[in-house]
């Protein structure tokens, strides 16, 4: 049926008011100036009719009444004076002002309301450079947030975008409540669907110099939530890349869930883009630190961009031996090298001679402070190593509650550990899919007892039941398989460290560790008055590697390399393994020397004193300088980078 007239002028004008609000203020704006010409046109034809009804000056002091009683309707009453004909005009004029500026008064009030809408929701451009991107929104914001204020410290006017689909305002208050002194870090929210293209280009994302990509669900969620956090990041990272024409140039740091979708992100190639799975990482520090008293103080302080920190160190070196490295640097102890051609080497050995391309990873305080000096800065005093060996034991290991941090801890802890060794675990009410998956588990490591119970962990009579203390470890997981809020799961495990304390008080003095998940890393102060050994604060480490990564990619190689059982870790060793003359009075650049006798690296000590004390650091301290004096009786440490525990 073809169309009429009619019907194809209204559509068109129909398609013309679609286009937005200045098609619709235009169309006002005409149909306003059409009716002011009209009625000024008739008016003048009144008056060329009837000449004697004028009463004006001009032809042009009617123009301007008209004018103003349009704009005006209470400027009607300037054509008290006119003849009635012309009042006829007068008052076509203040109904169509009344009726065009209504409509165009209440298009401008609309469209500002918007405006600030958007601005008060984070709808606006960025313009924004040089600045860390954060995608996506979860708990572990905050601590990203802190983490790159420290790395900015030196910059006087640095940035942190974050773009999600959390309301701008509810993100604000949050940072304003927990980060009240942004330094000098200025933190810009906005709202929007961080795997479109669009809003990307919004936020000026080519200005960026670094992106963490942040899972929308935490690890208890249900696996559809887990599928589509990675399809959203998979697909955030071809955003991303696509609004850089095809070739990234960013370091994308991003939390993947399945391996399958980290593998599928492996397939470009592209040694700037790193996917993470947090909580293997969080496993494999669980399972070290359940061997090692004071690891956890060490990492919290390498990981962050407070204290020492890991660098990659050029320079002109001259064929200089790694052993003789230590010495030729104030600040700083090298962990190994770097090239394109070898990949990273921890500990090579004191003979490998070093080549120009070369870069040394090294522990320093600071990158400005490193510097190569032209010759020994300490003259080593050679200590006499004992050099025994601490004997690999069996363990048995108690379970508090279950996450999926568990199957990773057992997983990780079977390289550790000797045949023989035992896992009990203890939860309420444990479901039918926990108790298959511990079957399997039984099935997959044949040489390790795995037990599961059916036990409260917030009786005390039920805790006492276990005999908690009979354990080397006792390690707190979430009571609940279902996703909760993190400040929940702290306080159920605040609530079993204090029956544990409570049982621990009737008993004389036991070693057993214990090690706590800890999601809400403000929680911190209020574990440590619990008398727990080592604790796991998981959000706030997983938050220094992403913040640390972003800053620099390459250091991932470091972190696969000590987060492996085939490669050198760190540990927290016995002064007892190197020494049987105490109190050793020595310096630290000689404990360096100690070290290296047994191909181990020295990065600090531990005074076993000051195991308790959180204003020391808990006794760890990295990086001293070589010529202080350091005094070290049978029960303090050496940190030493590693190939074992022994």
């Amino acid at each position: 049926m073809k169309a009429s007239f009619k019907e194809k002028l209204k559509y068109r004008f129909e398609k013309y008011l679609n286009k937005g609000g200045s098609s619709i203020f235009i169309s006002l704006f005409v149909v306003f100036i059409v009716l002011f010409v009209f009625i000024i046109l008739m008016r003048g034809v009144i008056l060329w009719i009837w000449p004697d009804l004028g009463y004006t000056d001009s032809f042009l002091d009617d123009i301007w009444y008209t004018w103003l009683q349009l704009t005006d309707p209470g400027n009607m009453n300037q054509d008290n004076l006119a003849p009635t004909w012309l009042k006829i005009t007068t008052i076509m004029s203040g109904v169509v002002g009344v009726i065009i500026l209504s409509m165009l008064i209440a298009f401008i009030t609309t469209t500002l309301e918007k405006v600030f809408y958007n601005f008060r929701k984070g709808r606006g451009k960025v313009l924004e450079e040089d600045f860390t991107l954060i995608l996506g929104w979860n708990e572990r914001v905050v601590d990203i947030i802190r983490e790159l204020m420290l790395a900015n410290e030196s910059e006087k006017d640095a940035a942190v975008v974050i773009l999600s689909n959390e309301d701008k305002e509810e993100m604000e208050d949050l940072i304003t409540k927990r980060i009240p002194n942004s330094l000098t870090t200025r933190i810009i929210t906005t709202t929007g669907d961080f795997a479109n293209i669009n809003e990307l280009k919004r936020i000026n994302i080519e200005g960026a110099r670094s992106i963490i990509l942040l899972a929308n669900c935490s690890e208890s969620a249900s696996e559809d939530d887990k599928i589509f956090s990675d399809v959203q990041s998979v697909k955030a990272i071809m955003a991303i890349i696509a609004c850089q024409g095809g070739k990234n140039e960013l370091p994308i740091i991003a939390e993947i869930f399945s391996s399958a979708k980290r593998d599928l992100i492996g397939y470009f190639e592209d040694e700037n883009i790193i996917a993470l799975d947090s909580w293997e990482i969080m496993g494999k520090l669980l399972v070290q630190t359940s061997l090692t008293s004071g690891l956890e103080m060490v990492y919290n302080e390498i990981l962050s961009f407070d204290g020492c920190e890991i660098y990659f160190y050029e320079a002109n070196w001259g064929e200089i031996p790694f052993g003789e490295l230590p010495f030729r640097f104030k600040d700083g102890i090298p962990l190994g090298i770097y090239n394109e051609n070898d990949g990273m080497v921890l500990r090579p050995g004191k003979d490998y001679i070093l080549k120009e391309e070369d870069q040394v990873l090294i522990l320093a305080e600071d990158d400005s402070t490193i510097h190569l000096e032209s010759s020994s800065i300490h003259k080593l005093n050679e200590l006499k190593l004992v050099n025994s060996k601490q004997e690999q034991k069996q363990k048995n290991i108690l379970i508090l509650g279950w996450h999926s941090l568990a199957e990773i801890f057992i997983n990780e802890s079977t390289d550790y550990l000797r045949d023989g060794s035992k896992f009990d675990i203890r939860i309420k009410s444990a479901s039918d899919q926990l108790k298959a998956r511990v079957e399997e588990l039984k099935e997959l490591y044949e040489g390790f007892e795995i037990t599961l119970e059916d036990s409260d962990p917030f009786d005390l009579e039920s805790l006492k039941a276990a005999n908690p203390f009979k354990y080397d470890n006792v390690v707190i997981l979430s009571q609940d398989s279902k996703e909760q809020h993190p400040d929940k799961i702290d306080s159920d495990t605040l609530i079993i460290l204090l029956l544990l304390r409570k049982i621990k008080s009737k008993l004389p003095e036991v070693d057993t560790k214990i090690i706590t998940q800890v999601l809400n890393s403000e929680n911190q102060e209020i574990i440590t008055q619990t008398d727990v050994d080592d604790f796991i604060i998981s959000n706030k480490l997983i938050t220094m590697i992403l913040a640390q990564l972003s800053e620099q990619p390459l250091i991932m190689k470091f972190y696969e390399d000590i987060f492996s059982e085939d490669g050198s870790e760190i540990y927290v060793k016995s002064i007892g393994l190197y020494s049987d003359n105490f109190p050793i009075k020595t310096t630290f650049g000689d404990l360096i020397g100690l070290a290296d006798q047994r191909n181990e690296i020295c990065l600090g000590i531990r005074k076993g004193s000051e195991s308790k004390n959180a204003a020391v650091n808990f006794g760890v301290t990295l990086n001293l300088d070589k010529s202080q004096t350091v005094t070290l009786n049978e029960d303090d440490f050496l940190v030493v980078l590693s190939e074992d525990e022994l």
